[in-house]
């Protein structure tokens, strides 16, 4: 049965969900748990760790291990979300070779995207081992404000985790689509999701099983990533450094107890007044001598270092709530960070009402990618998304100013064209440059691509007239194209190249994942022998003496010990080797002597 499985790739936990008999699901991993940190190491013995196993040596593995990586994919090296992360994270972080970030872990370098693949073939595994079948499509999420090349870096990133992405949605819309389903909802909603990175408001009218954007704002770094760094940097670097002369952020392992310190502070200060934070020798003084930690963080002190945040959220919602101009019926709030009491108190003294209850913060996107698969699987009409283009696209003309052709929140998917004409005598080509941004200066939006039309008639400047059409799919994604009018001669492009990955480094990582994968699972298939073996050999051992009793008054009994022991004897070398097919083979001779000793005994009683 082919199934499309829905993806919540989140900056701090990600989440995968499926629809079972028309419920939408999320799933557990392997420990339990519902969402699975979005944290990615390589150990001493260049072991690759996901999710829980990852997170817990962060601490003694600062600098070779991954978390926030979302917030670096789809940028651009020079941009000052990577360079306020070069700067502040304990992982080294390089240029590449196509503009992008990259990261350093051990003695190789990930791309960005590579290192989303490792999350996302996680997720892809716990699907398949929960609905025991393979799985090969994905509804991916990403923040409403993303632009193109962070999409588009996502596509790769799925692409790699060896997954056919059939769709990329916005998480408020995946959020909504989880909270009207299966109901009759005629509203319109607000949905503010703060997460780990990135901040959203999207307001939507739900009628019908339609599910309309009507506008979406955002920032795709702003986060509770933010809300951690105030309280290490903002207060427990500038306390220490105050109280002893030293400088935490110097050292990796230090400020990764601060990180993970700050993360639980403001956890139980959710509920809590006030929380201790207790880190003993947080650093060596040299000789003998090490510094301890101990600080009070009250709810009050947490409150007063962010507030600025949480009001920058509100200026942007203030916005899209204007562009939208419809009145707010329901307001959801999506992402860990709504539950801080001033995040909630915020939001409620903006928009005039209690936000909903009832929609769980952490898992609601990924449950609506779930949805959105089901309905794309069946192709159902019982559910339609109209969703928006979050920035303004266009291309760059004479004076250097940016000429929007697709304004922000307009439908998709959508086209436009316009007309535009040569700006010099004789000109015989012209450059398009790509934009997405709100300024009406080129050069302070997002570049997305270029191209050259050529072969155009020499001609006083404005004769030749240029057709230039912009269209944007349902993934939000962009492409371009340039026709002289004359001739009908065309250039086109889809702007794909901004993920930072030709098209050759997406497949050689796409092949190496499917390497690891088959060495994964005989990893995988290798420890479930060896426990099997282990716990018969300790079986076999305890009840031969017994067996050996009864057994060894006749030919027959004397010969059954013999094959007895020679299994033994091949399954403990087994144990030691790495050939999987050694050990099932050792594994099932076990489990026929086992049997037959159970019987031997059973008959002595």
């Amino acid at each position: 049965m082919e199934r499309i499985i829905g993806i919540d790739l989140g900056t701090t936990n990600s989440c995968v969900a499926i629809v079972e008999g028309g419920t939408p699901v999320v799933l557990p991993n392997k420990g339990g748990y519902k969402t699975t940190p979005s944290v990615v190491a390589v150990s001493e013995n260049g072991k690759r760790l996901v999710g829980h196993i990852a997170k817990r040596q962060a601490i003694t593995n600062a600098g070779n291990t991954v978390f926030a990586a979302k917030r670096l994919i789809g940028r651009r090296w020079n941009s000052p979300a990577v360079r306020t992360m070069v700067d502040t994270m304990p992982y080294t972080i390089v240029e590449g070779p196509n503009g992008d970030p990259r990261i350093k872990l051990r003695d190789r370098v990930y791309s960005v995207p590579e290192v989303g693949s490792i999350i996302l073939q996680e997720m892809k595994m716990i699907a398949e081992e929960y609905t025991g079948e393979k799985i090969e499509k994905a509804v991916i999420t990403v923040p409403a404000y993303f632009n193109d090349a962070q999409r588009q870096a996502t596509k790769d990133a799925g692409r790699i985790a060896g997954l056919d992405v059939v769709r990329i949605i916005n998480e408020p819309t995946a959020a909504a689509l989880a909270y009207g389903f299966g109901k009759e909802v005629d509203k319109t909603i607000a949905v503010y999701d703060l997460g780990g990175g990135t901040f959203d408001i999207s307001i939507l009218q739900i009628s019908n099983g339609v599910f309309e954007v009507l506008a979406t704002a955002g920032d795709t770094f702003l986060g509770g990533d933010d809300f951690d760094g105030r309280i290490v940097m903002d207060w427990l670097v500038l306390e220490f450094a105050r109280e002893h002369q030293i400088d935490l952020r110097r050292d990796k392992m230090a400020l990764q107890r601060l990180r993970d310190a700050a993360e639980k502070a403001k956890i139980e200060l959710s509920s809590a007044r006030e929380t201790e934070i207790n880190l003993p020798f947080i650093i060596s003084t040299g000789g003998s001598d090490a510094l301890h930690m101990q600080k009070t963080l009250t709810r009050e002190k947490l409150e007063q270092l962010t507030v600025d945040l949480v009001e920058r959220t509100i200026k942007i919602c203030k916005k899209t709530v204007e562009e939208a101009g419809e009145p707010i019926d329901d307001v959801l709030l999506v992402g860990g960070m709504t539950r801080m009491p001033i995040v909630q108190q915020k939001v409620r003294e903006f928009f005039g009402k209690d936000p909903l209850k009832g929609v769980h913060p952490d898992e609601v996107v990924a449950l609506g990618a779930g949805i959105q698969g089901a309905a794309l699987l069946e192709d159902s009409q019982s559910v339609l998304l109209l969703d928006v283009t979050p920035h303004s696209l266009g291309i760059m003309i004479v004076g250097g100013f940016f000429s929007v052709l697709i304004p922000q929140n307009t439908t998709v998917p959508t086209s436009k064209s316009h007309i535009f004409t040569t700006v010099k005598d004789n000109q015989t080509s012209v450059k398009i440059l790509v934009l997405q941004g709100e300024s009406e200066r080129a050069e302070e939006n997002e570049l997305l691509g270029e191209f050259i039309l050529t072969g155009l008639r020499p001609a006083p400047k404005g004769e030749v007239e240029i057709e230039v059409t912009f269209e944007i799919n349902a993934d939000g994604i962009v492409s371009v194209s340039a026709k002289d009018l004359e001739t009908g001669q065309q250039q086109a492009i889809t702007v794909t190249a901004t993920s930072g990955l030709t098209e050759d480094e997406i497949k050689h990582m796409m092949e190496e994942n499917r390497e690891y994968l088959v060495d994964v699972r005989t990893n995988e298939e290798l420890e479930m022998h060896r426990v099997s073996i282990q716990r018969s050999v300790m079986e076999i051992d305890r009840i031969f003496p017994k067996v050996r009793t009864v057994l060894e008054g006749s030919d027959f009994g004397q010969e059954a010990i013999r094959k007895a022991e020679g299994v033994l004897e091949r399954a403990r070398r087994a144990l030691d080797g790495q050939d999987v097919a050694a050990l099932k083979t050792a594994n099932e001779q076990l489990s026929r002597t086992l049997n037959m000793f159970r019987g031997v005994v059973q008959k002595i009683g």
